[in-house]
Parts: structure tokens; C-alpha cells; sequence
């Protein structure tokens, strides 16, 4: 049986947890042969880690799931046309198309998600808009053959939903017993609606910076998509 490959396009900014969290999951498919890559196989930085010996994302001539991780360097890739281009060629020939967090943001921007409901970090989801997503709450959305998922712990959970999906609910479950994930956090403060509402604040007010910036790229990204 021929091979189950699966893409992470990795940009500079990328959080690391967003697609390390579903090649854990995603690698011990069966017949799974996972290929992570960047635009000429740069090495990538993401925050603190160096992610190297990558491929070039240009040279992977298709696959069966691209899952698109987000991040803080989201903001910079919207607008990246060539890396963009490079999503919506190989999201064109896959059986599923994916991503994490702030990923969607750039599925939007490769013109993959108008008129798709769409999950995102809970504090993004207005950046959806401009690109005629419908934003859903939900921690895993799935619209036809595209999978998204919220902020970055969800990509675990939208893994699982992928492997069950590819290869059945007892392959999925075993891969969840062998990674031992049963969650049993802390607090109760891991969405906006049950965190403490100085801990909300303090979220809120270290994204801020952050908010003016990501928008303009979206609305950008959006409107480049329009005027093609």
C-alpha cells in the first residue's frame, strides 16, 4: 500500500507546540510519512527552538493532509504570496486540509476557507471575517475535507479527529492511550469564558501590540485575494 503523506509548512514565528503537538499524533499513523518543510528548507525559529534539516516546501509535489500550524510569524506569512501560493497549490491536490490556531488565518489567505465555518485562537477569530469564513467556537471544526482547529493544545484533539478519520476510531484511540493524553489541567481557565477575569485582562493586554498588526494583514490578505 502506497504511503500516507502528510505536510507542515513552517514559516519564521511558528509556534512550535502547534504542529509538534499533531506530528506526534499524525506520524504513528499507519503507512504515515510526514514531511515538514519551509519555503527552500530554511532552518526555523520558533520561539527559542530551531527546527533544521527541513525540506523545501517547493520540492513536495503533493500530499494527502497539509496541516498549517499558527503563530505569532502569522501575521508576516498572511502576506508572504509565495508561501501562501505554496498552501493553496498542495491544500488542491489533498485528500484533507488542515490547521492549527492561527493557521486558518493563512488557509484564508490561500482562498481556502470563504464560506467555510472555521475554527481559530479564541482571540483571532475576528480576523476570519475579512476572508468569508463562518467562525465557529467549536475546539475542532470540520467543513467538507477542511479541518480546522482552535489554539494550539486543539491540535492534538484535531489529530486524534484526523487519525480516526484515516484510519479508524481503534487506531485513533490507541494512538491517544500510547501519547497518554487524557487531560486533567489545573485550573479552569484554558477559554475566555471560565478564565478569571484578571487573567482574561492580562491575555488580553499582552496580545494588544499584536491585534492592530495581525488585522491590517488580514484585511490586506483578504483584499489581495478579491482583486485576483
Amino acid at each position: 500500500m502506497s504511503a500516507f503523506h502528510v505536510v507542515f509548512p513552517l514559516y519564521p514565528g511558528v509556534t512550535h507546540l502547534d504542529f509538534t503537538g499533531p506530528h506526534q499524533v499524525l506520524s504513528r499513523l499507519p503507512r504515515a510519512k510526514v514531511h515538514v518543510a519551509s519555503m527552500g528548507g530554511a532552518d526555523i525559529e520558533a520561539e527559542g527552538l530551531v527546527f533544521t534539516r527541513l525540506e523545501d516546501l517547493r520540492s513536495v509535489q503533493d500530499c494527502d493532509l497539509i496541516c498549517v500550524p499558527g503563530g505569532l510569524g502569522t501575521t508576516d506569512a498572511m502576506l508572504d504570496e509565495a508561501f501562501v501560493a505554496e498552501i493553496r497549490r498542495l491544500a488542491g491536490r489533498a485528500t484533507y486540509v488542515t490547521s492549527v490556531c492561527t493557521g486558518s488565518l493563512l488557509l484564508a489567505a490561500a482562498g481556502l476557507l470563504a464560506g467555510r465555518r472555521a475554527a481559530t485562537h479564541w482571540a483571532w477569530r475576528e480576523l476570519l471575517k475579512p476572508f468569508g469564513a463562518v467562525v465557529d467556537e467549536a475546539r475542532v471544526v470540520r467543513c467538507g475535507n477542511v479541518i480546522t482547529g482552535g489554539g494550539v493544545t486543539a491540535g492534538i484533539d484535531l489529530a486524534l479527529t484526523v487519525a480516526a478519520e484515516v484510519a479508524g476510531r481503534e487506531v485513533a484511540e490507541s494512538i491517544q492511550l500510547g501519547i497518554e493524553y487524557a487531560p486533567a489541567p489545573p485550573f479552569d481557565s484554558g477559554r475566555p469564558d471560565t478564565a478569571p477575569e484578571a487573567v482574561l485582562d492580562r491575555v488580553l493586554e499582552r496580545m494588544g501590540p499584536l491585534a492592530k498588526g495581525r488585522m491590517a494583514a488580514a484585511e490586506q490578505a483578504a483584499a489581495r485575494l478579491q482583486s485576483a
